[in-house]
Parts: C-alpha cells; structure tokens; sequence
C-alpha cells in the first residue's frame, strides 16, 4: 500500500501534516496560559476535554478550572473529546500573526472561510467562546517577539 490513510485524508483536507512550528506552538500554550492570570480566572468555571490544533494532527486538550492540564497529541484511535476545532497549518500561521489580516484574525472568520472545523458539542466552546479565542491568541505576542 503505498499511501496510508493519512497520506490521503491529507491530500483530500488539502493539507500537508502538521507543520512542525505550529506543533511546537500548541505545546507551549500550557505555559502561556500558565503565565495570563485573567485568562486562568476567565475560565475558571470551565472543564473540558476537546480538541484543538491543525488539522492533520489534533492536540487533546484537557482544562480544567481554566488551566490546561493535560496536551497530547491525539494518537489514540478514539479519543473523547467533547468538541473539535481544528485549521489548517497555514490559517494558523495566519491566525498569530501580531495583526492578522481580515478574515483570518477571528476563529469563527476561519470557520466561514474553510480553514477551519468546528464540530462536536459545541455548548462549553460558544459558552466559553472568548477564553478559547483568547487561549488561541495566546501565541501571538510569543511569535512576533513582543511581550504579553
């Protein structure tokens, strides 16, 4: 068999596997987080299991009182989770820019544009909708250099 699944469910996302620098970034959200104190506090009523990062290669994300307190990539065959919401390698790339352009700025602006899926139970992200487009912002200041 010369392409695995993978290969082609890549090919038919039109993506290639994660890229290795928006890997290393969805690893360093638990520190980031860590270190916003609002943000921990936003989201302090919120505990949830969910998956989040590019598409070809989802992180399971465990928060928990508003910190994460568990990142994996989700290598199990069937990982629970209650929502999804994955993009592109590129889109978010895009996304941490320090100012992204229009259409690529705003999680639910990629969901509309196609470079990014939302599925699941999606009640704890709307609910929560402001700690998770801040969490996933967090890499912004980090990527451009500036401090938070």
């Amino acid at each position: 068999m010369a392409n695995s699944i993978a290969d082609i469910s890549d090919q038919l996302v039109g993506t290639a596997a994660a890229d290795p620098q928006v890997t290393k970034t969805f690893e360093s959200l638990p520190s980031l987080l860590q270190a916003d104190r609002a943000l921990v506090r936003i989201g302090k009523m919120l505990n949830v299991d969910c998956l989040l990062g590019p598409i070809g290669l989802p992180f399971l994300v465990s928060i928990r009182q508003g910190l994460i307190t568990e990142i994996s990539a989700a290598s199990k065959p069937m990982p629970s989770w209650r929502f999804s919401y994955t993009a592109s390698s590129s889109a978010w790339v895009e996304y941490w820019r320090p100012e992204p352009r229009p259409g690529w700025h705003d999680l639910l602006a990629l969901t509309q544009k196609g470079e990014a899926s939302l599925t699941g139970d999606l009640y704890p992200f709307m609910t929560h909708l402001q700690y998770f487009k801040d969490l996933l912002a967090l890499p912004r200041p980090a990527i451009s250099g500036q401090s938070a």
